[in-house]
């Protein structure tokens, strides 16, 4: 940590200088313009209004790289928030070139802007600037939320061509949790986003927590419906009937987490955790009546079906919990 001794000119201002490496980093020169925001905690955050325009480049050899670990290092270098990524090898094979495609399709901002034998091109054409991580955690919560609902439906109904539409749009929940995983990585790298006015670097971390339950809620919806299309045999009614009061109350935890959490609505949040403890009571006597099925195949899907159930409302509670404390720490930094 470096200190700077606070001076005094004009005899009324108060100045200090800035880190030299922090102002070359930022592209700061004499002259140069910057913005100081006020934060909740007491500090400032200041931000260069004109930040140099050179790209953050990386070269990556992927000539030992297939498959999965392709996809991962390809994702990492994405979150890392590199504007242009060089891949290179003597030969790049159809195999690797259809992975970086898929990867490039699931991310949100990457395309390929050139492609030889031996290396391929991609630059990132988003501007995190205009992306507010409020509206994409909005977003995830919509999509997440509707998945839930429609993989319950296709259990019930057996419509398997629904049950696969959840599953392909867990894809896009993931594509905006990478993205704010991203924005979250760039934000203390001086990077100006969307919101950041409104918005402290603490909201940022909390909001990134709860991206994180949402994208574990969709992976949740996906399991649910995996389940829907692997069984054949329809679920007894009776069954059927709890498995969707106890998914109701489960996307119900959600949304008053998420509105709890948009509200700064510190009584609803706790109204949430409150009534974890009846939810709980609920799922251990659905998880008991599976016991008196006959068809092993469907007690072991329906075990997981409530399972996910279960874990979703987890993810609902825990999205509460930040509610409150992003409440209370605002509240802190209002006195």
């Amino acid at each position: 940590m470096e200190t700077r001794k606070v001076q005094q000119t004009g005899g009324s201002t108060y100045i200090i200088s800035l880190p030299k490496q922090w102002a070359v980093n930022a592209g700061i020169q004499a002259g140069s313009r910057v913005a100081i925001n006020n934060q909740p905690d007491g500090s400032l955050n200041i931000t260069a209004l004109e930040r140099s325009s050179q790209p953050k480049k990386m070269k990556m050899d992927i000539s030992n790289q297939r498959g999965a670990a392709l996809v991962r290092n390809l994702i990492a270098a994405y979150v890392a928030g590199y504007d242009i990524i060089e891949l290179k090898s003597s030969r790049i094979l159809a195999e690797q070139k259809k992975v970086i495609r898929d990867v490039c399709h699931k991310l949100i901002g990457p395309e390929i802007i050139e492609e030889t034998s031996k290396s391929v091109l991609i630059q990132d054409l988003l501007n995190p600037e205009e992306v507010s991580i409020k509206k994409s955690i909005r977003r995830m919560f919509l999509i997440s939320n509707s998945m839930l609902k429609d993989a319950i439906s296709s259990l019930k109904n057996a419509e398997k061509d629904l049950a696969l539409d959840v599953m392909l749009r867990d894809d896009e929940v993931d594509r905006l949790f990478l993205l704010i995983s991203k924005q979250f990585r760039s934000l203390f790298r001086g990077t100006r986003l969307a919101d950041m006015r409104e918005t402290s670097v603490d909201e940022y971390h909390d909001f990134r927590v709860v991206a994180t339950s949402l994208e574990r809620i969709a992976d949740h919806a996906q399991r649910i419906a995996s389940v829907a299309k692997r069984l054949d045999a329809p679920v007894p009614e009776d069954l059927m009937t709890s498995l969707e009061e106890a998914s109701t109350e489960s996307r119900i935890i959600v949304e008053n987490g998420i509105e709890a959490l948009y509200g700064a609505d510190v009584k609803l949040a706790n109204k949430v955790l409150n009534e974890m403890g009846h939810f709980k009571t609920k799922i251990d006597t659905l998880n008991a009546s599976f016991l008196k099925l006959d068809n092993m195949e469907m007690a072991i899907g329906l075990g997981s079906v409530v399972d996910s159930i279960e874990r979703t409302a987890d993810y609902g509670a825990n999205i509460a919990e930040t509610a409150i404390n992003m409440a209370i720490a605002t509240k802190a930094g209002d006195n």
